[in-house]
């Protein structure tokens, strides 16, 4: 190993120690003396419920865990989004697990939460998953309710889902645990089964206090909405539950019970680790983000017993092609080779970025996957298209619009992982969230804009100084400086792989050490969901 091995690995190590801290802050959500508060009620935090409601021991992952960070700061923050969100296992089957974290204002829903709802209930249409909800609200925060109210992508679009997923024939349970009110009351009753826990729970759709104002009634909210209300007298829900764990334990047992599901029939076989060391990825990723290095290392280090077969080896090498498997399932894997490569014409072309012959072979092997029906994997480090007159006259825009079409009308699922750059237009081609991937991570190393932050501060500060000169202002060198590093330090901060998660653009920033596992139950969790279209890219200028 060399000095910039061991350089690159103590920096991408402190990269992962830094994502544990902070998804260390994010499980306290509203903060420990609130969890003390929710714990001397006789109840399980959100991540307490998720916790005993999956198989013991089984593998998870955790959807949207920065979501809303360092956002809604003048309203006193929303870790998580006020909600945890996880697919994992409950009685040997895999489902989406949503809960309401009531630490986190009393599980208020922000714009983020509803976006963050919409997010799992998509998944689960996707891949008709069951999902379960495990409802504890205070519905939404009316201090930002004209953000979350009215839209198309907002608090009513769950309750619109809540009917589509039925008619689908995909299992929705809902359990009250705590305060469900308002239009959040129709999430459980639109769900196929509901349960409440005594004492705890409530549902209405309008509390106490409300309905003294609106028809002068005195009521308790127990006598209004509580469980034995809702159990013996409306009919409203099907199970009354004495605790946390006796609800959770009754969803398991209804779990149970669920017949098996249609397979798509992903090709699987016995999953082997990789032969080469995963633990080696940290240091084969360079610290500086214009370094380059070989993406088939990243791969040998993912795949399993690291064995590769490339797609046109010696042909559009900017972007490697090919099959592996991952955990036993076969996949087709597209990634931005980032090392310098010689062309077949003898020149030399710049690793990351995307060149006419990559995208040509690209589109192809995309094509390919689906027509073998084989899911796609996205190994993005990418800096865009190749830019320039010979790109240009070459029709590089007709290349990469022919990878796009093909990324877009894909039918096999997509999953993406973002290493490192994720630039402009490269971002799109290499799948980025706007092409839905089934599941799209990034690594603590990644970042996300329209170009890196060096070449947006540069093209910043020409304009600002232009304005500044045209208002007759003199710039020194020294606060030309000041002004370049101003611009760099916020679009930084924009560029960060907790900024794009914070706001569902990813569905999380993990361990590279954990990137299989995500595949894996990505794959497993699509393998619910037959089929249907064919794969055809429409009309192409060829």
């Amino acid at each position: 190993m060399d000095i910039n091995f061991n350089k690159n690995e103590d920096h991408n190590k402190l990269l992962v120690s830094d994502l544990r801290k902070r998804f260390a802050q994010v499980k306290l959500g509203g903060g420990q003396k609130r969890i003390d508060k929710h714990h001397a009620k006789g109840k399980l935090t959100a991540r307490e419920r998720i916790d005993y409601l999956l198989d013991n021991n089984s593998k998870n992952i955790e959807i949207g865990a920065f979501v809303g960070d360092k956002m809604y700061a003048e309203h006193g923050g929303c870790p998580s989004g006020g909600v945890v969100i996880k697919i994992g296992y409950v009685s040997g089957k895999q489902c989406i697990v949503v809960a309401n974290d009531a630490t986190v204002k009393a599980g208020a829903w922000f714009p983020i939460t509803g976006k963050k709802n919409l997010r799992a209930q998509e998944i689960a249409i996707e891949n008709r998953l069951p999902i379960i909800y495990l409802v504890d609200s205070a519905g939404v925060y009316l201090p930002l309710q004209d953000d979350i109210f009215p839209d198309k992508e907002h608090f009513g679009r769950i309750f619109r889902n809540n009917a589509i997923i039925s008619s689908m024939g995909i299992t929705q349970i809902a359990a009250v645990m705590g305060s469900c009110v308002a239009g959040g009351a129709y999430l459980p009753i639109m769900s196929d089964e509901a349960l409440i826990v005594d004492k705890t729970g409530s549902i209405f759709l309008a509390g106490s206090y409300l309905v003294k104002a609106a028809i002068g009634e005195t009521i308790d909210n127990e006598t209004l909405g509580g469980a034995t209300t809702h159990t013996e007298i409306s009919g409203v829900i099907d199970y009354k539950a004495k605790d946390d764990k006796d609800a959770l334990n009754t969803i398991k047992g209804i779990i149970d019970k669920i017949g098996d599901y249609d397979k798509t029939g992903f090709n699987r076989k016995e999953a082997h680790t990789p032969k080469k060391d995963e633990n080696e990825l940290f240091g084969i990723l360079p610290k500086e983000r214009n370094a380059q290095y070989d993406m088939l290392e990243i791969i040998d280090r993912l795949v399993d017993n690291s064995e590769f077969t490339q797609y046109k080896e010696d042909y559009g090498k900017t972007i490697l092609t090919g099959y592996a498997r991952i955990d036993g399932w076969a996949v087709g894997i597209v990634a931005n080779q980032r090392k310098l490569v010689k062309n077949a014409k003898g020149e030399m072309q710049f690793g990351g970025v995307i060149y006419n012959d990559s995208a040509d072979k690209a589109t192809r092997f995309i094509a390919n996957c689906n027509q073998k029906k084989i899911p796609l994997v996205f190994l993005q480090d990418v800096t865009g298209f190749m830019v320039g007159s010979k790109s240009e006259h070459g029709g590089i825009i007709k290349d990469g619009a022919k990878m796009v079409n093909a990324v877009s009308n894909s039918v096999v699922p997509k999953f993406t992982i973002i290493i490192g750059n994720s630039y402009g237009a490269g971002n799109y081609a290499m799948c980025g969230k706007a092409y839905d991937p089934r599941l799209i991570v990034s690594w603590p190393s990644a970042e996300l804009a329209v170009m890196s932050g060096n070449s947006a501060a540069k093209v910043l500060l020409q304009i600002e100084k232009a304005s500044l000169l045209k208002k007759g202002e003199t710039i020194t060198p020294e606060k030309e400086s000041e002004m370049f590093k101003k611009i760099k330090s916020r679009y930084d901060e924009q560029v960060s792989p907790y900024y794009a998660a914070a706001r569902l653009w990813t569905d999380g920033v993990i361990n590279p050490l954990d990137t299989r596992t995500w595949i894996s139950m990505g794959i497993e969790a699509a393998n619910h969901a037959p089929i249907e279209k064919q794969f055809n890219m429409g009309v192409l200028q060829v």
